[in-house]
């Protein structure tokens, strides 16, 4: 075997083995996105075209033929123009253009590609491109055409690519890397032949693609996931923190007619409750579970002082030295009070315990009001909505699960779990 096939045959195996990690990466991933499924289709094919080649490598050592030439390097020329229509494809559904742009550029990109084919078939019977003598590839006066496609697909590629304005440096620098090394490849091969410098360029290009611009891709969508939840998180919080203000401000209100003492020392105890946690209350993390029980205990007692002895509160709390959403157990003890003790014209008690298992922090609130069928529970109804949004949040900011218990005219158990 000489220098050129040794080193072939070691750009043949690296080429492979680089891309075999890639396809197992992208093909175990859940979820792909469509630009993904184009990365992985077109790595599978170059992982075929660069096995071809190695084999080729192997049978050209021991048999030789101007039939097998020609048959060989006719797939090779062929599979090159693939690569180049591949490469297109995945850019066009990478990169953001607009749907009538990308119609055009796809249906360009398939009638070049057929045209091409269609010449390296041709080839066969013209030999206007290559052809064999004696077991040996020799290239014709227009070789140089028939790598037009390629050419332009990287091109094209370059352009779209380096000149949009909603690609991120690195994703350009990609792209445009993995254009100019397989040009520069191609100019070189045709300098040197009978070395696949080639396909080294691309084994390096692909590298550089997928560290850079799929992998870049891959963590600004993480980046954007992670600023819409943030966002929808803000939002509930925007619906849980006014609900609350409101009806603690009613219950103050109701109280200044019955005993104005008492409302102005809710009062009092309100505004200073909101200057020591608003940001507690702002907060879209964890917070420590205590400022969180602080928050329950003064709408439990502003409750307490609006409806003295309907309503009865009891705590069992054997653990605190946690962390919890804000907001989280306030709206289920509000749920609680409003529409199961106060909803039973003897009113009830509440309990709120807290105790810790081998994987979770547990909260439990139970209430001996009214209850109801949670066959019956719409999404929909006011009295569900705060839940739901706890149950949201509990799953996006700590990975904890929210349960519920209840029977009609028995009472309700609403049990939070945080994993530890």
């Amino acid at each position: 075997m000489d220098n050129k096939s040794v080193f072939n045959l070691v750009v043949c195996i690296l080429g492979i083995a680089i891309l075999l990690i890639h396809i197992v990466d992208l093909t175990i991933k859940k979820n792909k996105r469509k630009d993904e499924i184009n990365l992985l289709i077109f790595f599978i094919f170059t992982a075929i075209h660069f096995a071809l080649y190695l084999s080729f490598i192997f049978i050209k050592i021991s048999y030789s033929s101007d039939p097998f030439i020609i048959g060989s390097y006719t797939i090779f020329y062929i599979m090159n123009n693939v690569e180049v229509f591949l490469l297109l494809y995945y850019a066009i559904s990478f990169i953001k253009i607009k749907e009538k742009t990308r119609k055009i550029l796809s249906i360009l990109n398939i009638t070049l590609f057929m045209l091409f084919v269609i010449a390296d078939i041709l080839n066969i019977f013209t030999h206007m491109f290559f052809t064999a003598s004696g077991g040996v590839y020799q290239r014709a006066k227009w070789m140089i055409l028939s790598q037009i496609y390629q050419f332009a697909g990287f091109g094209a590629v370059f352009v779209f690519t380096v000149f949009n304005k909603k690609l991120n440096k690195s994703s350009k620098i990609a792209f445009s890397l993995y254009c100019i090394f397989p040009l520069v490849g191609i100019i070189l091969q045709n300098i040197l032949p009978g070395y696949a410098l080639g396909y080294l360029s691309i084994v390096i290009s692909i590298e550089i693609l997928f560290l850079f611009a799929n992998m870049r891709k891959n963590i600004e969508l993480a980046n954007e996931e992670k600023k819409t939840k943030e966002a929808e998180i803000k939002i509930m919080m925007s619906q849980i923190q006014p609900h609350f203000i409101y009806n603690t401000l009613a219950s103050i209100s109701t109280l200044i007619q019955i005993d104005p003492e008492k409302a102005q020392k809710a009062l009092d105890d309100f505004t200073e409750y909101l200057r020591g946690n608003l940001s507690s209350l702002t907060e879209t993390g964890l917070i420590p579970f205590e400022d969180e029980l602080r928050h329950v205990k003064t709408y439990l007692s502003l409750e307490k002082m609006r409806f003295n002895e309907r309503l009865n509160v009891k705590f069992d709390i054997k653990t605190k030295n946690f962390l919890i959403p804000p907001l989280t157990i306030q709206p289920i003890v509000e749920n609680a009070v409003k529409h199961g003790i106060l909803q039973s014209v003897e009113g009830g008690c509440i309990q709120i315990k807290t105790y810790e298992e081998q994987e979770y922090f547990v909260i439990e609130v139970i209430d001996d009001g009214v209850g109801f069928d949670t066959k019956n529970i719409d999404n929909t109804n006011n009295k569900h909505v705060g839940i739901n949004n706890v149950k949201t949040r509990l799953s996006s900011l700590s990975l904890g699960l929210l349960e519920i218990t209840s029977k009609p005219n028995k009472g309700t158990k609403v049990v939070v779990k945080l994993l530890k």
